[in-house]
């Protein structure tokens, strides 16, 4: 078993992470040392690890800083369209290595840092996480930053700069325990507040009626504070924005009502104003109506939305002045995409300032906002569509309600047209829900408001059309597109995988990290013996290296011979973790029926985050502890099969587990999980896939062969099949006998000695209203389930399997992905031509 490269090794290697010049190694340590003094304000004496990794990231940041700027420059004299991506959330990560690699500065960093006595991984590792999202919807919108960088698009980020982030998750007796991500706490290098540009936004007031137009008046006003990060694209000297708002009190907040009375009291009030951008809701894939949340998604849209027509009007001819007051062009200048509903309130807003502000026709606005606007669902689980209640809008937002009303007679009026009579369709696809609590459908906000509506895989947009959207795609089916996601290579293989990255780079060159489809050509080594020696050494080596983070970090020793089976993401019902802790309890007990037979032995781990409110997850969560804690300590079992649960998964622990898996787990019940991200990451780190046939699933089983993974279960017709039969989780029990087992010792507290009835919340649920029909689907999987054991005992036909899979992977880079919105639905192309860099005169 070869141990991991030593720190040397690594330097002697030719990577793909560029070659370290020695003029740049001596200009890194002169800059690390320059900001260690002077922005640090320490000498070597006195500084800390913290201190050395922040003077890396100014000098890194140094790096980009010329090529931002210029960017800039460039967007502002060719004035292209500009790519505006909304989103409450940007799960980014750690910026310092992703900058180092796109910057092609890894090496030079590297042999810097190695000669200064510091060791690059440890510095790398004090960086927090900007953990800005909850999962898939946040971490594609980071993907997509890095990919239309990239592509050269002249894009923008524009979210929210939360105060704390995604909690850390601790697990104290089995149970999982919020903690605030306090990620500000040093500061953040890599962000540039930008005072000069602070906006006001409003909130509550009324609307006045006058001859001269519409007035929202006595309105309480929040500043929208913005801060800037630079987005490098791969060696291609772009520098976009990702810009983050963060709410202040205006000076005089409070001051009016209290002149006479408390100032003390009027400023502690700021507070108020300010806990707009405090805190990430942290749920997935679940609507919570809070006024907190709604107040989140207009602060975000009418803070975003001024800056796009300040630049709209003033970015020509070099000129600072407003130079644009006519609206006709808009469309052709800007496009806003919507990630999910929660920016939705950016159709009105754009219709409030078309019309009330600049004056424009309203039936022109409206169609310069459906132009400009684009919408992508991400979910078709009803429990997580937004639904505000009218009387909610009424108080904080009333001139957004009715534009929204007269949006909405607007388009009833023509669906009423067009289907006389049909009262039932009208009331289907009304924005306004009747009801005890009248409530607005911000998904069919959208979906009248925008020019184009996409699902996120083919499987997906495919449901949305037939069935979510059903009525609003046979009124306009032109509007309906499929844009299946993608993930960064650059973040995703290049930054976690360079073991792999360099024996791909050194078969088919370094074409792939900018056009992935070129993995392709490693078709013609699947039966090359060295290759196939090497991909199976850098699985080793990267679960070697796994293996000694978890005894560090965990003090639980793994077999690093065993396989690594892994199901990293969200908790939740719908992704099925108990079809997982049912297949290990089956496991158990098949050892502990026949402890001499020989087994495949197995390291299953499971890692995500439960919503804090959400009961079931966080019972999930506990059985899994509980499974461990009974399997792990069974001398019976010894080293055929460890259970564990990965502590507060994120972005940064995502990169090393990933790289190291062998198994990569996909086991939502058809129809429900939209596309899924990780399931293409573990594909081109070279896991092999036990799925449904649910979301990109169903396209990786096309590009690599149904037969290359290990597809199991219903398919959707056969979901829909068994609702209309009604699904009997009894029968199934009755029935399969290691089912039955399995469920009775969770029952009877065989994992829960101290407190038996523990898990009684989870058995009914599965027992009597299991929406997601784990036991539909538990004879399949456990069969399948053999069907891995098999072939990991043959590992050379395992890893031509692992071969095939990353080199039919190139279709699920978000390069792709992003192409086609480009081209499809914002109008623009990508450009393959690099920004001269800012050593070099402008072109």
């Amino acid at each position: 078993m070869a141990a991991p490269l030593s720190d040397g090794d690594r330097r002697k290697q030719i990577s793909v992470r560029g070659i370290a010049g020695l003029g740049d190694v001596a200009e890194v340590r002169k800059s690390f040392n320059r900001h260690l003094h002077f922005t640090l304000v320490k000498d070597r004496n006195v500084a800390t690890p913290r201190d050395y990794y922040f003077a890396l990231a100014h000098t890194v940041r140094d790096h980009l800083v010329g090529r931002w700027i210029r960017t800039q420059q460039h967007y502002y004299e060719r004035d292209p369209k500009r790519i505006y991506y909304l989103s409450l959330e940007f799960y980014m990560g750690r910026t310092l290595q992703n900058t180092m690699v796109n910057l092609g500065l890894q090496n030079a960093c590297d042999e810097a840092i190695y000669q200064l006595g510091l060791d690059l991984e440890e510095l790398e590792e004090i960086e927090e996480d900007a953990g800005l999202g909850n999962g898939g919807l946040g971490r594609l919108a980071a993907c997509f930053l890095d990919s239309m960088a990239t592509l050269g698009l002249a894009a923008y980020g524009y979210g929210i700069r939360y105060e704390f982030g995604i909690f850390n998750q601790k697990i104290v007796d089995g149970w999982q325990v919020e903690e605030a991500d306090d990620w500000l706490r040093y500061g953040n290098p890599w962000e540039k507040a930008r005072p000069e540009y602070m906006l006001p936004v409003h909130f509550y007031g009324r609307v006045e009626h006058t001859p001269e137009g519409v007035k929202w008046i006595d309105t309480q006003v929040v500043l929208a504070m913005p801060y800037d990060t630079p987005v490098p694209g791969y060696k291609n000297n772009t520098v976009n924005t990702m810009r983050l708002w963060s709410a202040k009190a205006p000076n005089d907040f409070n001051l009016q009502e209290f002149n006479m009375g408390d100032y003390i009291e009027a400023v502690l009030d700021r507070n108020l104003a300010e806990n707009i951008s405090r805190v990430l809701y942290p749920n997935d894939n679940f609507f919570e109506g809070k006024e907190l949340r709604l107040k989140q998604e207009y602060f975000v849209v009418a803070a975003t939305l001024q800056d796009i027509i300040r630049r709209f009007k003033s970015s020509k001819f070099g000129c600072r002045d407003p130079v644009r007051t006519c609206f006709e062009t808009f469309p052709d200048k800007v496009a806003i995409q919507l990630n999910d509903t929660h920016p939705a309130l950016s159709i009105p807003e754009l219709m409030r300032i078309l019309v009330d502000v600049e004056k424009v026709d309203w039936d022109k606005a409206w169609e310069i906002t459906k132009r400009t606007c684009a919408y992508t669902n991400h979910t078709v689980l009803p429990e997580a569509l937004e639904r505000w209640p009218v009387s909610m809008f009424e108080k904080l937002l009333p001139r957004h309600l009715e534009i929204i009303y007269a949006l909405n007679q607007m388009h009833l009026d023509r669906v009423a047209a067009l289907y006389p009579g049909d009262i039932d369709r009208l009331r289907r696809m009304s924005v306004i829900e009747e009801g005890d609590c009248k409530r607005i459908n911000m998904a069919h906000l959208c979906v009248i408001g925008s020019h184009a509506v996409n699902g996120v895989a083919r499987i997906h947009s495919d449901i949305v059309k037939n069935s979510v959207f059903k009525d609003f795609y046979e009124l306009e089916p032109e509007k309906f597109q499929n844009k299946t996601n993608g993930i960064t290579p650059r973040r995703w293989l290049l930054l976690c995988n360079p073991g792999l990255a360099d024996i791909i780079a050194e078969k088919i060159g370094e074409g792939f990290i900018t056009d992935l489809s070129q993995l392709k050509k490693l078709l013609e080594f699947i039966d090359n013996e060295t290759f196939i020696r090497d991909v199976a050494k850098v699985k080793q080596e990267n679960k070697l290296k796994f293996a000694a983070f978890l005894e560090e970090q965990y003090k639980v020793k793994i077999n690093p011979m065993s396989m690594f089976d892994v199901q990293v993401k969200r908790i939740h019902e719908y992704k099925r973790q108990l079809l997982n802790c049912l297949h290990a309890i089956t496991l158990y007990n098949r050892i502990r029926c026949n402890p001499s037979k020989s087994f495949v032995p197995r390291t299953i781990m499971i890692g995500g985050k439960a919503a804090p409110g959400y009961h079931m997850a966080k019972m999930i969560i506990k059985l899994i502890t509980s499974i461990g804690e009974v399997i792990n300590n069974d001398p019976y079992v010894g080293d055929k099969l460890k259970v564990l649960f990965l502590e507060n998964y994120r972005v940064s622990l995502a990169e090393k587990v990933i790289p190291a898996a062998d198994l990569s787990q996909q086991i939502s019940t058809a129809g429900t999980e939209a596309s899924g991200t990780g399931n293409m990451k573990f594909m081109v780190n070279g896991a092999l896939t036990i799925g449904t046939m649910d979301g990109a699933n169903v396209e990786m089983a096309e590009e690599a062969g149904e037969e290359n993974l290990f597809i199991f279960g219903m398919r959707v017709e056969d979901v829909e099949a068994l609702d209309r039969k009604g699904y009997n989780a009894r029968e199934y029990y009755e029935s399969l006998p290691e089912l039955r087992q399995a469920i009775d010792q969770i029952s009877s507290g065989f994992f829960s000695p101290q407190d038996p009835g523990c898990f009684k919340d989870v058995v009914n649920m599965l027992m009597y209203h299991d929406r997601f029909k784990v036991f539909a689907d538990y004879e399949a999987y456990i069969k399948c389930q053999g069907q891995v054991d098999q072939l990991f005992t043959d590992p050379r036909e395992w890893t031509r399997k692992v071969i095939r899979n990353i080199a039919c992977s190139g279709k699920f880079s978000s390069d792709r992905t992003i192409t086609e919105y480009a081209r499809e639905i914002w109008g623009v192309e990508p450009s393959a031509t690099a920004i001269p860099p800012p050593n070099l005169p402008r072109n």
